[in-house]
């Protein structure tokens, strides 16, 4: 039989040893990009130093501007530079489907649609371009082609109205968080409004730039939106879309299939880029890890299976209080920290930052080191040396129950 001395001591130092263990610093993250180098996407990734001992003074946007390019849009001037006339306009896309009325005949009257090649296909007329063009320069070509053609005399009277928008593909590229290809405009089967359908004539909201740009995840906090272009049939058009973010008025473009928009970087991170707009992410997945205290799973934290949604312009403090990181009993709960795994869009390096929660919350600057969140990081929490050894202390007592019951 096994004397009860041996298992007794050795659960003591077991539990000693697991406890300095659990009060022992944890080591500083082992970070690809240095966050305190300037080279780091955030100012705000820098490790906090002493707090000020007067009021606080905020350098992180300061520094962060340091760092950018300047504008290429009109040299830097005001926002709100004039869209070209003809980007304002609705233009036809493969797939539209449109209704020709050509006066007094019954022969090319009828619906149509845009052929894949983009052209507009009438019977007996060689096809139309119609890619890219407004439905008055289509119905100009019809006209003259029916009058050339010998089917009239003098050139008809012809309407083209445009009957149901199709989707269209457009490439969106640079300073974007998903840069792809996208599909946006059309119309789900189950939102089809009858009366619209019966009506002459459409419109659509669903293949503007800025819904493209969204659709591609959104623009990057290093964007210069002063000069984003757009390449269409052979032409390059600079765009600046500052009145988006700032929330004034901005005329939007409707794109069509084969479009091209280019979102060039500033090469730095922009604080005022960091706020909800037609053009910003629609949020940000963030990534947690599994809590234990105060809570005992990710179903009672109200967490999803994987991830969890917050609004774009979130912090890392903020991230924290809404994965239920945070409050508590102070004397267990008040020393915890947390991680942030977060990536450099602009050179794809990572970087870990991690943060201690009642730090955080005793300084006056803590703005200048809560780092902005952006899609697809991750957190983690990690909990109190006090419930660390608690934990310890509960699996060891099990530990040891189970050698003296032997």
């Amino acid at each position: 039989m096994l004397s009860t001395t041996r298992p007794v001591l050795f659960v003591a130092s077991a539990i000693a040893l697991m406890a300095l263990g659990a009060c022992g610093p944890s080591g500083a993250p082992a970070n690809i990009e240095d966050p305190d180098t300037t080279g780091a996407y955030q100012a705000q990734y820098r490790a906090p130093g002493t707090p000020p001992d007067g009021p606080a003074t905020l350098h992180s946007a300061r520094m962060n501007a340091e760092s950018c390019r300047p504008l290429l849009g009109a040299m830097g001037a005001k926002a709100g530079g004039v869209v070209p006339p003809e980007l304002l306009q609705e233009v036809l896309s493969r797939g539209d489907l449109v209704e020709l009325q050509v006066e007094g005949d019954e022969e090319f009257t009828g619906s149509y649609v845009v052929s894949r090649d983009g052209h507009l296909k009438l019977p007996f007329v060689a096809p139309i371009p119609a890619q890219g063009r407004t439905p008055d320069d289509v119905a100009r070509d019809i006209r003259d082609a029916l009058r050339n053609g010998g089917f009239f005399n003098d050139g008809p009277r012809v309407s083209l109205l445009i009957t149901d928008y199709a989707p269209v593909r457009v490439a969106v590229t640079g300073a974007v968080f998903e840069p792809r290809p996208v599909d946006i405009g059309g119309v789900p089967g189950d939102q089809v409004d009858g009366r619209r359908q019966a009506a002459r004539g459409a419109s659509t909201e669903g293949r503007n730039l800025t819904v493209a740009l969204r659709q591609a995840g959104g623009v990057r906090p290093d964007a210069d939106l002063s000069a984003v272009e757009l390449r269409r049939e052979g032409r390059s058009y600079l765009l600046d879309l500052r009145p988006v973010i700032q929330g004034r008025g901005f005329e939007d473009v409707m794109l069509a299939t084969g479009d091209e928009i280019l979102v060039p970087s500033r090469g730095c991170f922009q604080d005022h880029l960091m706020v909800p707009s037609p053009i910003s992410p629609p949020g940000i997945t963030l990534f947690l890890s599994n809590l234990t205290q105060p809570a005992t799973g990710n179903a009672p934290s109200a967490i999803g299976r994987e991830a969890r949604q917050v609004p774009y312009g979130t912090r890392l403090m903020q991230g924290v209080a809404n994965a239920n990181c945070i409050g508590g009993a102070r004397a267990t709960s008040a020393d915890r920290s947390a991680v942030l795994f977060s990536r450099n869009p602009i050179t794809d390096v990572s970087v870990v930052i991690e943060r201690r929660i009642e730090e955080m919350r005793q300084r006056a600057d803590r703005d200048d080191f809560d780092p902005y969140l952006l899609p697809g990081d991750a957190l983690a929490c990690y909990d109190s040396a006090v419930t660390n050894i608690g934990d310890v202390g509960r699996v060891m007592g099990l530990v040891g129950a189970g050698l003296l019951l032997r």
